[in-house]
């Protein structure tokens, strides 16, 4: 005979307590890995690729090797990475799937969001639009489209009559770069191509840190633009503009000394280029190593001290120095062996304060 139906949950009891004892340690470790996988996950940025209908094959070909060195940083920088327009399907309507990709993108956190556009884009006086498979997409319509974004964002539009785009898309914790300073520049645009080679291209590290900034990439990348038309004896059709300060006018590359803008706006408006400058698709080891929190206040403070050094003629001079050290101590300890501790928010007492997102 077997055991009693008592003594069969006695023994079955004890089997399942030596069984979750014997598992616990993995249980622990399974969860630990799903946790730091979920961190990583978030921390990750995620750049979105899209090619335009090539037309020419002469054009095609080239938005085909952008792409590629696009997608071959995004790989050695280990971001998550979405591609629209190079499938073989001509009847997929890449408005819809940009529609649909953005829509499901998360709104908020510190992951920063790339839009890379590459390709041919059209203006007919009033709107502005970048040439997809199935209907066009305005400048209009991206902006509606990225209003519910507050994660940090670089829009890159590498189409011909792309400036525009800056207008509209323009905002706070937005770097937004088109390959034109006009709407009116119409011709196939270059810049684009050498902005995809300089993204990863050690040459445009300008300040020496072991990695190359956006600022750094629009940088050498309108500086070869202009090289190209001056060796080929032509008149140059595009003029690259850089904007992210958020008042929706851009700066272009001649207006930088090294990587700080030395003119400025009619309307004496904060300087382009600080925001540009921390955005790194292929970060250093020593920036991998810090925590996306610590980051984000690191980048806050070296910007609150860059904008307020650019007050420094509106400003008393005891008071002046008084503030600037008191930035530069903060910033100081971040970098000491106590940067984890709390930053306070300095830069909403000193940063200008630039639009929102329309």
């Amino acid at each position: 005979m077997g055991p009693a139906p008592l003594e069969r949950i006695a023994v079955n009891s004890t089997l399942v307590r030596v069984f979750v004892s014997a598992m616990r340690p993995l249980i622990f470790l399974l969860a630990l890995l799903v946790a730091c996988f979920s961190a990583y996950s978030a921390e990750r940025g995620t750049v979105v690729l899209i090619i335009v209908s090539p037309g020419e094959p002469e054009f095609g070909s080239n938005f085909v090797r952008q792409a590629g060195l696009w997608q071959k940083a995004c790989a050695q920088a280990d971001y998550r990475q979405i591609t629209i327009g190079l499938d073989a399907d001509h009847r997929t309507n890449d408005y819809s799937v940009l529609r649909q990709t953005l829509a499901a993108e998360p709104k908020a956190g510190l992951a920063p969001l790339w839009l890379v556009l590459i390709g041919h884009g059209t203006f007919d006086g009033k709107e502005a639009r970048f040439n997809l498979r199935g209907p066009d997409v305005s400048a209009t319509e991206l902006t509606e489209w990225l209003k519910p974004f507050r994660r940090p964002m670089a829009v890159v539009n590498t189409a011909s009559a792309s400036a525009p785009f800056i207008n509209l898309l323009s905002g706070t914790n937005r770097v937004i770069i088109t390959a034109t300073r006009s709407g009116n520049e119409k011709n196939y645009a270059r810049f684009g191509q050498f902005l995809a080679e300089a993204i990863s291209d050690s040459q445009a590290d300008l300040d020496k840190d072991g990695q190359v900034s956006l600022l750094e990439a629009f940088l050498m990348a309108s500086r070869q633009t202009a090289e190209f038309y001056k060796t080929e004896g032509r008149l140059a059709t595009e003029h690259a503009l850089l904007d992210d300060n958020g008042d929706g006018l851009g700066t272009p590359a001649d207006w930088f000394r090294g990587l700080r803008a030395t003119k400025r706006a009619k309307d004496n408006a904060s300087l382009d280029g600080l925001l540009a400058q921390q955005f790194c698709l292929m970060p250093s080891d020593s920036e991998r190593s810090l925590p996306p929190e610590q980051r984000s206040r690191r980048d806050a403070l070296e910007r609150a001290v860059l904008l307020y050094r650019d007050q420094k003629a509106q400003v008393p001079e005891n008071e002046y120095y008084r503030h600037l050290e008191k930035l530069l101590v903060e910033l100081a300890h971040f970098y000491s062996s106590d940067s984890n501790a709390v930053v306070a928010p300095i830069h909403d007492r000193f940063e200008s304060k630039t639009a929102s997102p329309n």
